[in-house]
């Protein structure tokens, strides 16, 4: 079958004031050549590691091939060396156009980044304000090994200090406490699958909320991208996913005195790509978005970043390399190449709309979620206290609002200034 028609790319737009010390390096855009394929072979013999030899062709027919889909014009970079995720995609977060892609449909184990799905779901149904006392059921059937941001049975929790538990730290307490607010697991499950159908993420299929390995449980680098562009357009995903650092709910205690007073501790951000670590700088431009990290789906993450009027997602799946930080090394380099390379390679294929965009017009409304904003204690790095990495931005044409700004290592925040994504979904994809 044929890749799905293109649409035409719709420039993203940047109002700012000035941008204080940031400067990016222009790329000259350049028409590229006819698609010749370049499959690759699998960095790993293991039969495990083996992709099909059909994938789904939802987004274009190369992109169900195994092994590296990428069209190079003559003056484009070459893909970089030592990849070794079973499974990655690049993408302008703009027109949709997927620059390269490597075994794009395989459907894999997705861990923590299945929580974007949760999020995309369930953001728009609770306003950031509402309280939840939580009872011991609400947290029954958390795995064991978890990863947790210390929520307390019979204590209580605004739904923001509940995001900001999902999105930092990746808490799986807390997402069973917002699954219980949806009416269960079983509940929640239902409607993220039902939403992933209706996002056209049809390698997707949810089996816990919290990404947790559980037979049966799936997604691809496809699904994944596409997932995170949905949620790029509410402006509460992106805030919560660019969030740094902020404070959350401790326990309430007794003092000598017979007074209860409740105190706070500090959450990060495990998004290494963000925040930084060992060995490891924040990366120029990033926005978020979400990673995981389990014994069945290896290390896995989404990230979205911007230099100059580029924004970009890739998604890396299960590196083969067991090194520290892999995931956020590749998915660096790989962003470093889409950055150079755009203008300069001919799509290999697309991200497809969601169901509902093809009846209403070509584009969705952004999200309703009534009092949409991250902590006013979240902070950036630098210590610029109440502020995220995200810019606010405005949800016309189902805009994605991203962020710029990291260099060196240290946050520049852009006094005034509204980036925003102004995306036409493309047209349906064929399977």
């Amino acid at each position: 079958m044929p890749a799905s028609q293109k649409t035409a790319r719709r420039p993203l737009m940047v109002t700012s004031a000035t941008l204080l010390s940031l400067s990016l390096t222009s790329l000259t855009l350049t028409a590229a050549p006819a698609f010749a394929a370049k499959p690759s072979p699998s960095s790993s013999t293991s039969p495990s590691a083996t992709p099909p030899a059909t994938m789904s062709t939802v987004g274009g027919e190369l992109l169900g091939r195994p092994g590296t889909q990428v069209a190079l014009g003559s003056d484009a970079p070459v893909l970089p060396k030592g990849i070794s995720a079973r499974s990655w995609i690049v993408a302008d977060a703009d027109s949709g156009e997927v620059l390269a892609a490597h075994n794009a449909h395989w459907r894999l184990a997705p861990a923590s980044t299945l929580k974007m799905l949760f999020a995309d779901t369930l953001l728009p149904k609770f306003s950031r304000n509402d309280k939840h006392k939580v009872v011991p059921s609400d947290l029954a059937g958390v795995g064991a090994g978890s990863s947790m941001v210390g929520i307390k049975e019979n204590e209580t929790y605004t739904v923001n200090d509940l995001w900001l538990g999902v999105f930092l730290r990746s808490g799986n307490d807390a997402v069973h406490v917002l699954s219980a607010m949806n009416g269960g697991v079983k509940q929640t499950v239902a409607d993220m699958n039902a939403h992933a159908e209706e996002l056209q993420a049809l390698d997707t299929h949810a089996v816990s909320p919290d990404g947790y390995d559980a037979k049966g449980q799936v997604s691809s680098a496809y699904d994944l991208t596409l997932i995170a562009m949905s949620g790029l357009r509410k402006e509460d995903f992106r805030k919560y996913c660019s969030t740094v650092r902020a404070k959350f709910p401790g326990e309430t205690k007794k003092g000598k005195n017979g007074k209860k007073s409740r105190s706070s501790f500090e959450i990060q951000n495990t998004n290494r790509l963000l925040t930084g670590d060992s060995g490891l700088d924040s990366y120029q431009g990033i926005a978020g978005v979400k990673n995981g990290n389990t014994t069945n789906a290896g290390a896995t993450f989404t990230g979205v970043a911007q230099r100059g009027e580029r924004a970009l997602l890739v998604t890396v799946m299960h590196p083969e390399k067991n090194e520290h930080n892999q995931v956020y090394k590749e998915t660096a380099s790989l962003l470093d190449w889409g950055f150079k390379a755009a203008g300069k390679v001919t799509p290999v294929g697309e991200l497809v709309s969601p169901k509902n965009a093809e009846t209403s017009g070509g584009s969705a409304e952004p999200s309703a979620q009534p009092g949409a904003t991250a902590s006013a204690s979240a902070t950036a790095p630098g210590g610029a206290g109440g502020k995220s990495v995200a810019a606010s931005a405005s949800g016309r044409g189902g805009g994605v609002g991203v962020a710029l700004g990291i260099m060196g290592g240290v946050l520049v925040l852009l006094a005034g200034a509204v980036f925003l994504v102004n995306r036409k979904w493309p047209l349906r994809g064929r399977k």
